[in-house]
């Protein structure tokens, strides 16, 4: 692990956004418009917006991927990410080397089999170790895309609309999996994740409404009205 990564370590992680714009190279128009949030709690907050509000764009920035055109992002968490589809980051043959592949610091071979197996049985994968890729189910890929989250020891994980590709009983393992996660106190774990399907909303402690580039202020999914 390097030395960044050890300092986020059990530690609760955070984002912070302070009056963030963004907007491509030679273009007028921000995508981010003076957008101000914090996420300091660990837990499951979700993101729901029309298309082209900004939402792909807002987790770009937080994983580093864009540079805000103005305003400051300060980031105290160690980020992965789960796309919507998931052969998009798979690049390995089998479960054990894409998982081996993201494993960020030198281990002796029984501490790889245990964090391995530990990975796999988290996401209720267990024995899926030699599994070929091309043998597993969409939803089953999508697991294994966040037992490689886990696996580099990953504390905020960033999810772009993980179920959309997925049957109904697999988008409800993948939802319960998440949330089973953030509520692990030894472990502090937080996920944003972004989706369309307002009947998701019930499981997250936090949601808020990405418009026109900006964020609302966080609500509890019992108070949220989706404008």
């Amino acid at each position: 692990m390097s030395e960044l990564q050890d300092t986020f370590k059990n530690k609760v992680p955070k984002i912070t956004f302070q009056n963030v714009s963004f907007s491509w190279p030679g273009k007028k128009e921000h995508i981010i418009n003076n957008c101000s949030f914090s996420i300091n709690k660990t837990g499951l907050w979700m993101i729901v917006g029309k298309n082209g509000s900004g939402k792909s764009t807002l987790l770009k920035l937080i994983n580093g991927l864009l540079k805000p055109s103005n305003g400051v992002i300060n980031n105290l968490a160690n980020v992965g990410m789960v796309f919507q589809n998931p052969d998009h980051q798979i690049l390995m043959p089998n479960c054990r080397s894409e998982l081996l592949l993201n494993i960020s610091k030198k281990l002796s071979r029984t501490d790889i089999t245990k964090k391995i197996d530990f990975a796999l049985n988290t996401v209720g994968l267990p024995g899926f170790e030699k599994r070929p890729i091309h043998t597993l189910s969409g939803g089953q890929k999508q697991r294994l895309t966040i037992a490689c989250s886990l696996i580099s020891d990953k504390n905020f994980v960033l999810l772009d609309e993980p179920t959309s590709l997925l049957d109904s009983s697999s988008q409800l393992k993948v939802l319960e999996i998440i949330k089973d996660l953030t509520n692990n106190k030894r472990n502090p774990f937080t996920a944003l994740w972004i989706t369309h399907r307002l009947e998701e909303l019930s499981y997250s402690d936090a949601v808020a409404e990405m418009k026109n580039g900006n964020l609302s202020d966080w609500q509890k999914p019992l108070n949220f009205q989706y404008n």
